[in-house]
């Protein structure tokens, strides 16, 4: 996710080797801000945290351990600025959020996927279509309400969002709702007709809070629209969407403080699932390539039944994993968001988010053929690999149109991955996957960041 600006802490580390060495330091300071500029990091932004870096680490002893944990405290600081973190629930229910932004920012998108985050959370939630401007916005959000499984209220008979808005109130507290997600109307820049209506929407609507979907692609405009709302509607947080697409990612390191509102998730791709909490404590561990066991934690609760968990866990200990049990795990992942995401919540493993960036579960020609591979096959032979002999293998392969070739390395594939997960699901296993980690790259990726 921060693959642009995690580089740039690396490449500056790397310049400081011995201890008590203050043109190292320099050198290495002159690299961050130099990365972090180019990055699309607030020029302020930066000169504020390399002066900090520049102090606490001279104040703790010139060094790379020191240097490193300078960068991580001030990092934490400076995406550190009070108010809510997350997604916060009203004392009584339903919580209330209205969702704003400008047109084309990624509103009406990041709405579904904040409603598919909460579902997930085994909360009932209820789309308000009051983007009566826009006129594709209401059979978009039907769609996703469809896709997702959540219920839309919409009112075809008004074209006046604030009688929608108190009709779609007084249904959600008979219907014992959660959480009401108000999707509102979006201008292409920000004008005294929209912040009317906003305001009157806002009015009837009492929000628990207000979250501005900001577009990262625009770079510092992104923070500039931000303060707008701030100052002209009030906004209780920022959802900074379509982060998967900056190639800079610096906008989300000097949201925060610039706006002085709390950035509160990520949207990191077009699926549904690909929503984030930002947590800065544990974004800076992301950026510091030491992972997010925390937020993978939750990620794989939201998805994996935790009975289905143990079972599945036993079998591979047996060595008994089968090919059914692998196409539920794939269909699991699906959930989970994108592959370069998860990636980055492994400790170590942070550096290969960039190699598998454009991998999809969906779109994956390698999955597809294991797919067909596997629907060749006769129930016992997916439960039981052992009995795939060479003439199995070729009514399989002419099944799902492979070559036996493809079907025999597959298969090895398969069985090699099933023998990895045995091994590593053993007493010692997280060990050995720890120290097999640290032969890949160092633990923490950063070269020994002190925990």
């Amino acid at each position: 996710m921060f693959g642009t600006l995690t580089d740039s802490f690396t490449s500056a580390i790397k310049k400081i080797r011995f201890h008590d060495d203050e043109k190292a330091l320099s050198k290495a300071l002159n690299e961050l801000k130099k990365s972090l500029l180019k990055a699309d990091v607030n020029h302020k932004v930066v000169k504020e945290l390399i002066t900090k870096v520049e102090y606490r680490t001279k104040d703790k002893g010139i060094g790379k351990d020191q240097f490193l944990e300078a960068l991580r405290e001030t990092l934490t600081d400076l995406l550190e600025v009070g108010g809510n973190k997350g997604f916060v629930f009203a004392p009584n229910p339903p919580t209330v959020i209205l969702m704003t932004g400008l047109q084309g920012s990624g509103k009406t998108t990041t709405t579904g996927k904040l409603a598919n985050y909460l579902k997930n959370k085994k909360k009932k939630v209820l789309i308000v279509a009051a983007d009566l401007q826009r006129l594709a916005a209401v059979e978009q959000l039907r769609q996703i309400t469809t896709q997702i499984e959540v219920e839309l209220y919409e009112d075809e008979a008004t074209k006046n969002p604030v009688e929608v808005v108190k009709s779609a109130l007084e249904y959600a507290n008979s219907k014992i709702y959660d959480v009401v997600l108000i999707d509102t109307a979006g201008r292409l820049a920000i004008d005294d007709e929209l912040m009317e209506e906003l305001e009157n929407v806002k009015k009837v609507a009492s929000p628990d809070e207000i979250f501005y979907v900001a577009d990262s692609l625009t770079g510092q405009d992104a923070v500039r629209t931000a303060t707008t709302f701030k100052e002209k509607i009030g906004i209780d947080g920022v959802i900074l969407s379509k982060y998967d697409g900056d190639s800079k990612g610096g906008v989300a390191l000097g949201l925060s403080s610039q706006v002085e509102v709390p950035l509160r998730f990520i949207g990191l791709g077009e699926k549904m699932e690909d929503l984030e909490v930002f947590l800065p404590e544990r974004i800076v561990n992301r950026l510091m390539g030491l992972g997010d066991i925390e937020g993978l934690a939750e990620k794989t609760a939201n998805v994996i039944d935790e009975k289905q968990a143990k079972k599945l866990t036993k079998k591979i200990q047996k060595g008994k994993f089968n090919f059914n049990d692998f196409l539920e795990q794939m269909e699991s992942m699906k959930k989970m968001g994108s592959m370069s995401s998860i990636m980055g919540m492994i400790p170590g493993m942070g550096g290969m988010s960039k190699a598998i960036k454009d991998f999809d579960f969906d779109n994956s020609s390698e999955l597809k053929n294991i797919k067909a591979m596997v629907s060749s096959m006769t129930l016992k032979e997916r439960e039981d690999p052992d009995l795939l002999n060479n003439s199995r293998k070729q009514r399989i392969a002419n099944g799902c149109g492979l070559t036996v070739v493809e079907v025999n390395r597959m298969i090895k594939q398969f069985k090699n991955a099933g023998k990895m997960a045995k091994k590593f699901s053993g007493k010692n296993g997280m060990k050995q996957l720890q120290s097999m980690m640290g032969q890949m790259g160092g633990p923490g990726g950063l070269g020994g960041i002190p925990r």
